[in-house]
C-alpha cells in the first residue's frame, strides 16, 4: 500500500507551471509507477480539492558529464492536475503568486 507521500514527491516550481495556476492547473513530480487515478485520489485527499483531470509526462534521463565521468540523470514523471471550476485552490501554490 502506497501512502500519499510515496505518490506525490514534490511540487514543480517553474515559470510555466506558475502560469497554469490562473487556470487551476498545478504541477507535481510524482512516482514513476503512479497512475492517473492514484494521483487524482491523492491530491483530493491531501489538499481537500476536486480534481477534473490529470495529465502525466514521463521525463527521460539526460546525458550529463562531470569531468571524466559521464552518465544519465534519473528519469522521472510529472503530473499536471486540473481542478474543477467550483473547487478551491491549493494554498501552497496560491501563496507563491
Amino acid at each position: 500500500m502506497k501512502t500519499a507521500q510515496d505518490i506525490i514527491l514534490k511540487p514543480v516550481i517553474t515559470e510555466n507551471s506558475m502560469d497554469g495556476i490562473a487556470n487551476k492547473k498545478y504541477t507535481f513530480k510524482v512516482a514513476t509507477d503512479a497512475t492517473k487515478v492514484e494521483i487524482a485520489q491523492t491530491v483530493e485527499s491531501l489538499f481537500g480539492v476536486k480534481v477534473e483531470k490529470v495529465n502525466t509526462i514521463n521525463v527521460r534521463g539526460r546525458w550529463r558529464r562531470q569531468g571524466m565521468h559521464a552518465g544519465y540523470t534519473a528519469k522521472s514523471k510529472k503530473a499536471i492536475v486540473t481542478l474543477k471550476k467550483d473547487s478551491k485552490g491549493i494554498e501552497f501554490f496560491e501563496s507563491m503568486v
